[in-house]
């Protein structure tokens, strides 16, 4: 197998929406995120499929994007199945703890729930959801040097116990 290129960065995560003038007005007059591009279209370019959509984007400070399809039927995303509403979510950095704060306060002044901050001893964060359902984080890094190097070194390991422990926990063991 040959080589993968490098990735460069995040572009963009999509998710779809119940409503696009809901959404920008959460995402870009709470959150503060320009809406920097919308498309709109009949056709699918990837599948042909015929489908109208909207197609918005958002701009974060290091020039990636979160970008939301409007199907034009103003139906709530479905949350999956199988997996708590804790485990899919959309994590964006901040400068500081105080910064968290602060998007805490503007939230909750514009009422909507967050969690108190939780400190990950890595990173500091609060959570809550957006209008469509998508569970996002607002974090900001409070790591020690080398943190970082150190998960990187035992990650490889740390995933390996994982397994181990997940056979034996699908086994009934553990």
């Amino acid at each position: 197998m040959t080589d993968a290129p490098k990735i460069k960065g995040l572009y963009h995560y999509s998710f779809p929406c119940r409503d696009g003038e809901e959404t920008r007005r959460f995402y870009e007059d709470i959150m503060g995120l320009p809406l920097v591009a919308c498309m709109m279209s009949d056709v699918v370019p990837s599948t042909g499929e015929k489908k109208p959509y909207s197609h918005f984007f958002f701009e974060m400070g290091d020039g990636s994007y979160i970008a939301f399809f409007d199907l034009g039927e103003n139906q709530m995303p479905q949350p999956s199945p199988n997996t708590p509403d804790w485990v899919m979510h959309f994590a964006v950095e901040v400068e500081s703890v105080d910064a968290v704060l602060a998007m805490k306060k503007r939230l909750n002044d514009a009422g909507i729930k967050t969690t108190d901050i939780v400190d990950h001893h890595f990173i500091n964060s609060i959570y809550f959801f957006d209008p469509n359902g998508l569970r996002l984080e607002v974090t900001a890094r409070v790591d020690e040097p080398g943190f970082l190097e150190q998960q990187a070194r035992e990650a490889h390991d740390e995933l390996k116990r994982w397994t181990e422990k997940k056979k034996k926990m699908l086994e009934g063991v553990a």
